[in-house]
């Protein structure tokens, strides 16, 4: 009887390492997930800037009267 104890407590021991490296697994895929989003958001960041600046000159029409920032 003793032994059969013994087996559901390391089994259930067990389950809980499984449970942490799992934890751990997901936790590096979502920090290498940010840091490619970080990566991508300042290698795009001034492609996207430009895009609005050239918006925002078309909109102008080189009309310096119109006040409005972009």
């Amino acid at each position: 009887m003793v032994d059969y104890f013994r087996i559901l407590i390391n089994a259930r021991l067990a389950e809980m390492e499984e449970r942490g490296a799992s934890a751990v697994e997901y936790g590096l895929l979502i920090a290498g997930i940010a840091a490619l989003i970080v990566v991508a958001v300042f290698a795009l960041g001034p492609v996207v800037k430009e895009a609005f600046a050239d918006t925002c000159a078309s909109i102008r029409g080189g009309n310096s009267n119109i006040a409005a920032t972009c």
